[in-house]
């Protein structure tokens, strides 16, 4: 029997597909598919105050062989409850989003069918309402229910719509607009797109080229659900460096690679280097600061004093650090609107951003847009996008440690271990506790070089705070000095060996 809880991965449900290897139980299934189609249509019944029979729903899914098998059991289960379940077909996540946003398709719901940058035989779903991606109270409260569904659905109705087609042409319009000034649009911009054989090939198809673009040198453009070279991770190593030395060779203005089912995207500069971490975050303020002068941008604890001092300072804006999650930050923003206060970027250095001209979805595909119209605008002006993020401070270093714990409750020994470091932050000479950090504790270091007096510190900033999918501790290490980070580790080792049962991982 299937424990639909383990399913749960935050906000969405993940698990082994059909075509799952010898070692791996198959637990999504047609009829698991189903029950929580069924139980998805009956939360968002009362979610938007309709009577199921009134409900319209799209589903959509990336490539993975899996997909059509989940895709026949969510329109079952969606039409079990009286719904009408509508087919897009391969999909990109921000779309089946934008079914519910766009009045020409005005979904109720959506469903995307994907496995995210898990390997092609694991698959899952993406659910959503109009007010965006659920969070996961809402996905778990449909799992409980669902697990107590005796799934008995034998048909639906076929029903389909092109939502990709309407969302690209949505893009399309988007894209007229920001370069209505430029003289040609995106002609003469050279820009190729790493598709990962999943969905976003339809982004340098039907959206860039139609608009102008040069394309050429674009990598996996074609479906494939069986994610050729490890495509489905974005952070591949192999990816990033095959398309960072494409953008070069091609001398192309820039380079995008796309997740399977295109809620990500990492964008890479004309010199070949991959614009990730703060560097992504502050571009993506910069790029709307002016339109919104003084606003709030929410980000998770991880990011760098000098992005601080970026927004703040350079763009005039207000920063929030909040916990790490890009469904946390977002909702943190929301919370934050609700109170009155202007927010319109909540972002993660992981590369997660959602505008508030967006409907704070979490899109991909919107932030490469965006950077590519305003690299347009810049490059008709004879500059580029490092026109934007110019005064940046970066940190001389970096370093991120894990320090697993092997005790039978980690949780409680994490806790207990945040707790301390607060104490002893305060009591220790050269450090200072940062107030207020809403995920572990974050501490400034300056310490001396040398035992010779106060000429030459070492200065910088770490943190330590729970690893949501491990048990682990995450310790991240910024100096602003050259051989900081070499100071202040053998300080936090210090504190660390106080504790049994914690493994040090460089």
């Amino acid at each position: 029997m299937i424990d639909f809880m383990k399913l749960q991965n935050g906000s969405d449900i993940f698990g082994a597909a059909a075509g799952g290897t010898a070692d791996e139980e198959v637990v999504l299934t047609e009829e698991v598919a189903g029950a929580i189609a069924g139980s998805f249509a009956y939360w968002l019944g009362f979610k938007v105050g309709k009577n199921p029979y009134d409900l319209r729903i799209c589903v959509g899914r990336d490539p993975r062989p899996s997909g059509d098998v989940l895709r026949e059991g969510i329109l079952k289960g969606i039409a079990m409850f009286g719904a009408e379940g509508y087919d897009t077909g391969l999909a990109v996540t921000p779309a089946m989003y934008m079914s519910t946003a766009l009045p020409q398709l005005d979904y109720d719901g959506a469903v995307m069918i994907t496995g995210g940058n898990l390997p092609w035989n694991m698959n899952g779903f993406k659910l959503f309402s109009r007010e965006g991606a659920l969070d996961p109270e809402d996905t778990a409260t449909i799992l409980r229910t669902a697990s107590k569904y005796n799934f008995v659905g034998e048909f639906y109705e076929e029903r389909s719509v092109n939502a990709l087609q309407i969302y690209a042409a949505y893009l399309r319009q988007m894209t007229s607009l920001g370069l209505r000034d430029v003289p040609g649009g995106l002609s003469g911009m050279h820009i190729v797109v790493d598709a990962g054989s999943g969905a976003g090939g339809f982004f340098a198809k039907d959206v860039l080229e139609p608009m102008g673009a040069d394309i050429s040198g674009s990598q996996f453009p074609e479906t494939d659900g069986t994610l050729p070279g490890g495509q489905s991770d974005r952070e591949n190593n192999n990816t990033l460096a095959s398309m960072c030395k494409t953008v070069t060779e091609c001398k192309a203005d820039l380079g995008v690679v796309f997740d399977v089912d295109g809620s990500h995207a990492t964008v890479i500069g004309p010199d070949g280097e991959p614009v990730t971490g703060n560097e992504i975050i502050a571009l993506a303020a910069a790029l709307a600061a002016e339109d919104y002068p003084g606003e709030t941008v929410v980000t998770d604890s991880n990011t760098s004093d000098g992005l601080h001092e970026f927004l703040e300072g350079s763009l005039g804006l207000r920063h929030i650090r909040y916990k790490s999650g890009i469904r946390n930050i977002i909702n943190k923003a929301r919370e934050l609107r609700e109170d009155g206060e202007q927010v319109f970027l909540a972002a993660e250095t992981s590369g997660h951003a959602a505008f508030s001209d967006n409907y704070f979805l979490d899109d991909g595909v919107f932030l490469a847009l965006q950077i590519i119209i305003n690299a347009a605008i810049l490059k008709s002006k004879g500059r580029d996008l490092s026109a934007l993020t110019g005064a940046l401070r970066k940190p001389a270093e970096s370093r991120v440690i894990k320090f697993r714990l092997l005790a039978e409750d980690s949780d409680a020994a994490g806790s207990r271990m945040l707790e301390d470091m607060e104490k002893w932050a305060r009591e220790t000479a050269g450090l200072e506790l940062v107030t207020p950090n809403y995920d572990g504790v974050r501490v400034r270091f300056r310490l001396p070089v040398s035992g010779d007096g106060d000429a030459e510190r070492s200065a910088g900033w770490f943190s330590l705070r729970k690893s949501p999918h491990d048990n682990a501790m995450t310790l991240s290490i910024e100096s602003d000095t050259a051989g900081g980070v070499n100071k202040v580790l053998p300080v936090i080792n210090i504190f660390a060996g106080r504790y049994e049962g914690v493994e040090i991982s460089n």
